[in-house]
């Protein structure tokens, strides 16, 4: 198989990159060449999609692939530019969306067919998150059809590489050890992919010549947030002790969920059906496997270790994590 991805050096897109190569793929990636070093064993072409010519080194490239994977999240015209370039030449598209597409708050069990965030645009400016990338999904369809368009929307992502932060600044925050403002309950059940899982299934629905939209993350409950927290005390082996603390107090305290303590949003509340609700029952259908968490926090925190500890950000998303001073106040405790 040949395949084209476009990014191909940072987190999901550098998975589907590894995933590909280790099948023994033929992998071309294009991006700028500016972070991470190239996935060994792929052909690299340099261009800045946000530039006037930047698509020009994969124009002039002689060839075809016969899959295109795409995992840009700005305004939807690059997507589209993309998409009409490579439609002669490629015999998919897929595009890397968000479960962030649908009208929010979506219900928990919400399927594909799930209502839509409005006024997205496959042609627009940079407008915000969701319709982003609902233009870049109506852009690739534009460009592809519905029958050669894959739509993988994604939930949260974690694993090796990850450039937003979330489980490495779990990681971090338990390897320091001491008590940690764990929220709760203990049970609160969490959907998340690790980006290889992601990568593995895209390969899969290239080859399964699939279409169409997808729910992609675990099914409900393959985690909670305690099996997440204590496989991040076993992987860093810190004497870290987890106090789980009501979601009342912690809310109370104004602490902001999912971005304050990432991962985590309060049971019952809409932002927690739509972000670890969603039924996923068609990607599963399709050979959607979820690794057990351990695998996705031990492989997460070598990673760490081998880069020097610190994960890298990814430009124009804000930090996230707690001062560690709220979190003391919280607790009860001196700071850590």
């Amino acid at each position: 198989m040949r395949l084209l991805v476009l990014g191909g050096s940072d987190f999901a897109g550098r998975a589907v990159a590894e995933a590909a190569v280790g099948r023994g793929w033929d992998v071309t990636v294009l991006n700028r060449g500016q972070r991470a070093e190239p996935v060994p064993g792929v052909r690299s072409l340099r261009g800045d999609r946000t530039a006037p010519d930047g698509l020009a080194a994969l124009a002039a490239h002689d060839g075809d692939w016969d899959a295109v994977v795409d995992t840009w999240s700005a305004a939807p015209r690059p997507v589209g530019d993309a998409a009409r370039l490579l439609r002669e030449r490629a015999g998919r598209y897929v595009y890397v969306s968000t479960c962030s597409v649908y009208a929010w708050a979506p219900p928990a069990g919400y399927t594909e067919d799930a209502p839509l965030v409005e006024g997205a645009a496959a042609d627009a400016d940079a407008t915000d998150y969701a319709r982003d990338k609902l233009g870049g999904e109506l852009a690739v369809t534009g460009a592809f059809g519905a029958d050669r368009a894959v739509l993988v929307r994604s939930g949260l992502i974690l694993g090796p590489y990850e450039n937003i932060g979330r489980l490495p600044w779990w990681l971090g925050r338990i390897a320091r050890g001491g008590p940690v403002l764990a929220p709760g309950p203990r049970d609160l059940p969490l959907q998340y992919v690790d980006a290889r899982d992601l990568a593995e299934w895209i390969l899969g629905a290239v080859e399964q010549e699939l279409s169409g939209p997808y729910n992609l993350m675990s099914p409900q409950g393959h985690a909670t947030m305690g099996s997440l927290l204590e496989a991040c005390v076993e992987a860093t082996g810190a004497d870290a002790e987890l106090r789980w603390t009501d979601p009342e107090v912690i809310l109370d305290a104004g602490i902001e969920p999912w971005t304050q303590l990432p991962v985590w949003v309060p049971p019952g509340s809409e932002g927690h059906d739509a972000l670890h609700g969603a039924d996923v029952s068609r990607a599963v259908a399709t050979g959607l496997r979820c690794r057990p968490v351990t695998e996705t926090v031990t492989g997460t925190w070598d990673w760490l270790r081998r880069i020097g500890g610190t994960a890298p950000q990814r430009p124009g998303r804000p930090p996230v994590g707690l001062d560690p001073a709220v979190e003391a106040k919280v607790l009860g405790v001196g700071q850590v």
